[in-house]
């Protein structure tokens, strides 16, 4: 594949009389994969996108997630089981790598599986402990996990780690990533999307509400990796994604937040039925949210939200995530799109509900979601009579199940950002926004799956989350004073 910064997508936009809306798209299966793409992205690699691209001085807060991204990068590595937990959390990886590697134009910089032995060639367990998660892990002998091993063939054990992954076949000019390879959709300035069919055109523009006035023109532009980073922004902070870019204008969405406090529920067996403790602590007065006191758990089921790919949220919300242009997105998948416009049915179901790579799934995760199963790893070493197979066994990058070592204590502030408990920082809290401390409260609350459903919708728009995710929770159990 090409240098990302190098790539250009064409598509073909039609304009508004005035050329200040762009009413729809004719976009190829390349374009189409890209966009799609955007579902596969975990939270966490969202946030560290949008840093990286934008820097820190431009703020681009994605609802409370920033927050939760920045505390945890500095969060000292001894909160953490191993050192290879703030690394997943901080740089999480998305179980469509491999798919990801054949797009045409990749925002993610995702890097081909490699899988990595002990680098002490005297370990006598060498043959046995394998990770695909460089750097961090520690094989039974104490040392590191860090020698590449090829995947492909096992006569020559010592492959040049440069040549693992790649695919010289895939050929990006004919997508076939995601969608079926050289088909067309139509596309609204809002993202929903549908296959463009000979014929039917007006028809799917009528369905997808898109009205065509008279002196409207066809444009063509070509987007590259700037463009589709600011598309990625767009999607989730304007209400006119498309002509956003396109035309280089900004219309931030405006939310209600009687919106955000609902959610469709989950039917599903599966549910957990786990609960976390914490105290939320309040001003009595106004019942206003200061901050919680929270246990690893709370604070691990926290972090773990990074991993959650876009999809995922869209599954677990159903559809209703109040990101607008990211709920079209996914709805085309589930509703416009069926199996034959896909490269795969498999494809579309695993982007209608999408899993986290091996290992990735904490003890306290408390959705209904599911990991990659962890692929078996053989160690072949040739030998003067015969060949030696060794089945390999997958080190867990986590230590008891989950990232963050207990028991600890912490506190996290409305906007989600974590911090090891101390009372000095809690006093300085208290100084610090001037509220007596005989109008303050401990009130203690239990956290099911309703609630972190909650938690996670609210994380994505507001950079008051926990208020406004627990505010009738935090009601019910401290009433105003009459």
């Amino acid at each position: 594949m090409s240098d990302a910064n190098e790539v250009k997508l064409c598509l073909k936009v039609m304009l508004n009389k005035q050329k200040n809306k762009v009413l729809f798209a004719e976009i190829d299966s390349n374009f189409a994969d890209v966009l799609l793409s955007f579902l596969t992205l975990p939270l966490g690699k969202i946030v560290g996108i949008l840093k990286k691209h934008y820097g820190e001085e431009a703020r681009m807060e994605f609802g409370s997630l920033t927050a939760l991204y920045n505390g945890l990068a500095n969060l000292e590595s001894n909160h953490f089981w191993t050192e290879g937990c703030k690394d997943m959390l901080l740089n999480p990886r998305s179980s469509f790598e491999a798919e990801c590697l054949k797009l045409k134009l990749d925002i993610g910089d995702t890097q081909p599986t490699r899988f990595f032995r002990c680098a002490d060639t005297d370990c006598k367990k060498k043959r046995s402990n394998v990770t695909m998660y460089y750097g961090n892990i520690e094989c039974d002998c104490g040392k590191l996990l860090s020698k590449p091993m090829g995947i492909t063939t096992h006569e020559d054990e010592d492959e040049d780690e440069d040549d693992y992954g790649k695919d010289d076949d895939v050929d990006v000019d004919d997508g076939g990533v995601f969608t079926g390879k050289k088909i067309s959709f139509l596309l609204t300035d809002d993202l929903k999307m549908a296959p463009s069919i000979q014929g039917s055109v007006i028809q799917t523009l009528i369905s997808l509400g898109v009205e065509v006035p008279q002196g409207a023109e066809f444009m063509t532009v070509t987007l590259g990796f700037n463009e589709i980073i600011e598309l990625l922004r767009a999607s989730i902070f304007s209400e006119t994604p498309l002509t956003d870019v396109v035309l280089r204008q900004t219309n931030t969405i405006g939310r209600s937040t009687v919106d955000l406090l609902h959610h469709k529920k989950l039917g599903s067996p599966s549910i957990s039925k786990k609960t976390m403790t914490v105290k939320a602590v309040v001003q009595k007065s106004t019942n206003k949210l200061l901050f919680f006191q929270a246990e690893e758990d709370f604070v691990d089921f926290l972090f773990s939200l990074l991993t959650i790919p876009l999809g995922g949220v869209e599954y677990l919300l159903d559809s209703n995530t109040s990101l607008t242009n990211i709920d079209n997105l996914y709805t085309s998948i589930t509703e416009l799109i069926n199996d034959k416009y896909m490269s795969s049915p498999c494809t579309r179901t695993r982007l209608i509900k999408p899993e986290l790579p091996p290992k990735y799934l904490s003890k306290n995760q408390i959705f209904p979601l599911t990991e990659q199963t962890t692929p078996t790893i053989y160690y072949f070493e040739s030998g003067t009579v015969a060949e030696k197979c060794y089945r390999m066994c997958f080190k867990d990058p986590k230590g008891e199940e989950s990232y963050i070592k207990g028991p600890g204590k912490y506190i996290v502030t409305r906007d989600l950002y974590v911090i090891p408990f101390c009372k000095n920082i809690g006093r300085s809290i208290m100084k610090y926004i001037k509220i007596p401390k005989s109008d303050v409260k401990a009130v203690k609350l239990q956290i099911g799956f309703e609630e972190a459903l909650s938690i996670l919708k609210a994380s994505l728009l507001s950079n008051h989350c926990l208020r406004l995710a627990l505010v009738n929770l935090i009601l019910k159990e401290h009433p105003l004073p009459k």
